[in-house]
């Protein structure tokens, strides 16, 4: 009786494990919102974990106007890489950038009302066409991964080139070529017009599938938080302002932190989508080392220090972008003044707020005692008593202040801090107040 039970269990898992593997892993992600780094991680993640769980077909959910050509480009080649058949479910929109993903899929379906085409490169400012270049670019994109999917190549430039000669039944003459569901189906472009997704795998003969759904882990959730513009510029306004505030409280400890923190955020999600490269941050940290050089050892403030925020405002542009160090040909017009237009934002919003700002908060008790604790009091004869005798008395910057530094007052050397400026060393300062061991001075 045992032994019948055990043969039964046996046979039962066998055949659990043959239904199993007769199933097909259809392995589903999507694309429904702009092309940019983000999405071409998003892509490139998934592509990998589809490949660690052995798909047997890939499928994308798409509904997207398009976006940034160079991240485009980048899941383009990963689609082409791919062993496994890639089928694209259209759900309304697959423009511009969404239609050259689209082109690189083995098989396109449309649902009714959908379109595909309008992939004029442009700028993103004002929605005009972008220089020749671009387009040739994207027309060499469109056309190679036509030929690469045995699509029509005239065609998918046509999508690009409004110049593109094709007969009138296809496109018009001066117009940028757009096929909706039926014109798709009609030159080749798409396989069917379906409804939904099991729809495509029942037409493709795929009866026994298991379906995975990809989510991003939150990991990467958090790392593309960071890839938004909007977000890369309050890291780049935290990076200055604790710059700025560690400058003139120098040893306060907490505003530099802050700026590494940011530093740190700001970089590591470009550099793990690829945009980031080595010299580029190395750039920055060149930048900064310019920029302390200037403000603690060369008086005054010139060439270095210029030329430290010079290469900090380049370095953070250029990790933003696909650039091949300085060479920007196949760099869309759009992802350059984006991208200096969020660092550009971010520099003048910071300075604005530390004009504003700055001189409150440094000069408010709470920062003073701060900013004071732990500074070490040279003249300790000082430490206790009282200071109203020295209210008001002219005294010379021993060493530069920025804000804290040394003053000679009668001989006697003290610790003391501006309210903000930048004072000399030798400038005659006036003290005007007094607080943890230092004196508050200001330029006379």
């Amino acid at each position: 009786m045992k032994n019948k039970i055990k043969l039964l269990i046996i046979t039962l898992i066998s055949i659990a494990i043959q239904i199993n593997a007769n199933q097909k892993k259809v392995f589903i992600f999507q694309i429904r919102s702009e092309i940019d780094p983000r999405m071409s991680r998003y892509v490139q993640l998934a592509i990998e974990e589809a490949k660690n769980q052995k798909s047997d077909i890939i499928l994308i959910d798409m509904d997207t106007f398009g976006g940034a050509v160079d991240d485009a480009d980048k899941i383009r080649k990963n689609i082409l890489d791919v062993q496994v058949p890639i089928y694209v479910f259209i759900n309304k929109n697959a423009a511009s950038a969404g239609a050259l993903i689209s082109i690189a899929c083995d098989s396109i379906y449309m649902q009714a009302g959908s379109s595909i085409g309008a992939a004029t490169v442009v700028n993103g400012g004002d929605g005009s066409q972008a220089p020749d270049k671009y387009q040739s670019y994207m027309r060499s994109m469109m056309r190679s991964t036509a030929e690469a999917t045995h699509r029509n190549p005239k065609i998918a430039e046509a999508f690009v080139d409004a110049d593109i000669q094709l007969d009138t039944t296809i496109k018009k003459n001066g117009k940028v070529l757009t096929f909706s569901t039926s014109e798709a189906i009609k030159n080749q472009f798409c396989e069917a017009q379906v409804n939904d997704i099991s729809e495509i795998l029942k037409r493709s003969n795929i009866t026994d599938y298991n379906i995975y759904k990809y989510e991003l882990p939150w990991s990467e959730k958090i790392i593309a938080l960071f890839l938004n513009p909007a977000v890369s510029g309050i890291l780049i306004l935290i990076m200055l302002g604790g710059l700025y505030f560690e400058l003139q409280s120098p040893g306060l400890g907490f505003p530099i932190i802050a700026a590494i923190v940011a530093a740190v955020l700001y970089f590591t999600p470009y550099y793990l989508n690829g945009l980031a490269q080595n010299w580029e941050i190395l750039s920055f940290v060149i930048g900064i080392i310019l920029l302390g050089l200037e403000i603690f050892v060369i008086p005054g403030f010139g060439v270095v220090g210029i030329a430290g925020i010079i290469i900090i405002f380049m370095s953070l542009i250029l990790s933003m972008l696909n650039n091949d160090y300085f060479n920007f040909d196949y760099v869309n017009s759009t992802d350059l003044n984006y991208a200096m237009g969020v660092v550009a934002s971010a520099f003048v919003f910071t300075v604005a707020l530390l004009f504003y700002a700055a001189d409150k908060m440094l000069n408010s008790k709470r920062f003073q005692k701060i900013a004071q604790t732990g500074q070490k009091i040279e003249n300790l004869s000082q430490t206790q008593g009282d200071f109203s005798a020295f209210m008001q008395q002219i005294a010379v910057a021993k060493t530069v202040l920025r804000p804290s530094g040394k003053i000679e007052l009668n001989g006697e050397t003290y610790d003391a801090f501006s309210t903000g400026e930048y004072i000399l060393e030798k400038e005659n300062v006036q003290i005007i107040g007094y607080f943890n061991g230092a004196f508050k001075v200001k330029k006379v």
